[in-house]
């Protein structure tokens, strides 16, 4: 077979598939080569042009999708092979079918992102409410591209990506007019400059000197097969190395490193309070208990100087297979041989806003897993707080793809929000970013160090806060249908 035949065949379109998710995977940190991810994007769409019928169009889309989200969320594969092979299969599916989708329209430079972001908005929440990471945002995070998500969230950036793509695809197209490429071209550098320069957050005079406390540790380390007293011992063994001229007013712990049957009854707290007391200081740790047989709770808790349990946040958003068994499967799945056994109690869902009040300030909080979706975010930011914290664990993770990509996510959240954003971990990486997206401390991982910082407080609510994800998704369903239409009256005319 010659190199000009094995161009034209089937399995050279595969490949070239391939390569494309391949280019949009290593954009993704912990690698971070974000042009790719356009570049990668271009090549797709540029191959997607080639191809007709649905069965191919499917595979392509498919095999592109799956070579991106195997690179991306390879960190599943440390926790679940099982589950990371079913969810990389299932995503790379959607894509397979906005593909096809998208090919019914004769304006595949509008449809096929339109169609791919729908799959991604898609991706954020389902099954068992989404797995929203390796995501395009995440890739342009360290770039000023990603300040459209202070309008339009983690949606309106994927589009923004995808439509760039598709208009450098489009704009070498001799057959394509190149009006509408312009009108859209201008519709998205307006998007970008206005979302640099708007910005109804306004940062006030006032500021907090926060301490973030990272214990360190080794990673791998699954709660099961771990004493519950280890990562408790060496965060307290750091926050001593506080000294009272340090003059934190609140100190931050990671998530769950307090495991207890009842925290305000057990020793941990009363060597909290001790702490809290010597540095006059409101502490803020994470805590798991016991909720009954089979439950427990995962919350962060504010202890005062006097010893008071002042507030409490309970976690919403909850880690599929990881914190609790989806209802209904926990027996399907022993009967199968699945290890249940690493999950063996559920998580109990929190209800209350993701905010803690404490004497000065309230704060905004996402614990863990739940930085990745950014309602969780927002829901403290409507209900006054004026820092995003991000307390969590990463200590069940091998590697540094998901720490990467949180650290991604949550500069996003920043702009999102507008807020100083704390990311305070156990293994790492504990971060200061600011509200433009900015980290600009980081404590690597498997370091025992404290972060001390001023952070200014932030008031407002950035547009995309008040607006949320769902106009957003009717904006694109709608996109779908205006090319729908246009594609009718073409039609019309011809038959005409």
């Amino acid at each position: 077979m010659t190199i000009t035949t094995f161009r034209n065949t089937k399995l050279s379109r595969l490949v070239m598939a391939l390569a494309s998710g391949l280019m949009v995977g290593f954009s993704l940190p912990p690698w971070g080569w974000w042009p790719l991810s356009i570049c990668g994007l271009i090549v797709f769409f540029q191959l997607a042009k080639s191809v007709n019928g649905s069965l191919e169009l499917f595979l392509i889309g498919f095999v592109f999708a799956f070579a991106w989200l195997a690179l991306g969320m390879g960190w599943m594969w440390f926790l679940s092979a099982p589950g990371y092979i079913i969810a990389t299969l299932l995503f790379a599916s959607l894509h397979g079918v906005a593909e096809v989708v998208a090919s019914r329209f004769n304006t595949p430079i509008f449809s096929r992102p339109v169609a791919h972001t729908l799959a991604e908005a898609l991706r954020f929440s389902f099954p068992f409410g989404g797995v929203p990471l390796a995501t395009l945002p995440i890739a342009i995070s360290p770039t000023r591209l990603a300040d459209i998500v202070a309008i339009g969230g983690p949606i309106l950036a994927s589009w923004f990506v995808l439509q760039t793509a598709a208009l450098v695809v489009g704009y070498f197209n001799k057959r394509q007019s190149r009006q509408p490429v312009a009108i859209v071209l201008l519709v998205l550098i307006a998007l970008q400059i206005f979302g640099q320069i708007s910005s109804p957050v306004q940062t006030t005079d006032k500021t907090l000197r926060i301490a973030l406390v990272q214990g360190g540790g080794p990673q791998g380390v699954l709660a099961i097969n771990s004493r519950a007293r280890d990562s408790f011992d060496r965060h307290l063994e750091v926050t001593k190395t506080l000294q009272l001229s340090d003059k934190p007013e609140i100190v931050i712990w990671p998530e769950n490193v307090i495991d207890v049957v009842d925290f305000a009854s057990s020793r941990e707290y009363s060597e909290i309070a001790t702490e809290a007391k010597r540095l006059n200081a409101e502490f803020v740790v994470g805590i798991t208990e016991d909720a009954g047989i089979g439950h427990f709770t995962n919350a962060q808790v504010v202890v005062q100087p006097n010893g008071d349990i002042t507030s409490r946040y309970d976690k919403v958003r909850r880690v599929p297979f990881g914190e609790y068994v989806p209802s209904g499967l926990r027996s399907l799945l022993t009967a199968v041989g699945a290890p249940t056994d690493r999950i063996p109690s559920d998580a109990v869902q929190g209800k209350e806003p993701a905010v803690l009040n404490l004497q000065k300030t309230d704060l905004a909080v996402a614990i863990s897993w739940e930085s990745f979706f950014a309602g969780r975010a927002n829901s403290g930011v409507e209900s006054g707080g004026t820092i995003l914290i991000n307390p969590t664990n990463g200590s069940s993770y091998t590697g540094t793809i998901l720490q990467t990509q949180q650290l991604a996510t949550n500069s996003l959240r920043a702009r999102e929000t507008g807020r100083w954003t704390l990311q305070v971990a156990t293994t790492g990486f504990s971060a200061v970013i600011t509200p433009t997206g900015v980290i600009t401390q980081r404590v690597g991982v498997g370091e025992a160090k404290t972060i001390i910082v001023d952070v200014p407080l932030t008031t407002g609510r950035t547009l995309y806060s008040h607006l949320g994800d769902e106009l957003f998704i009717i904006l694109l369903v709608l996109g779908l249908i205006i090319c729908w239409s246009v594609q009718r009256k073409g039609m019309a005319k011809i038959n005409g």
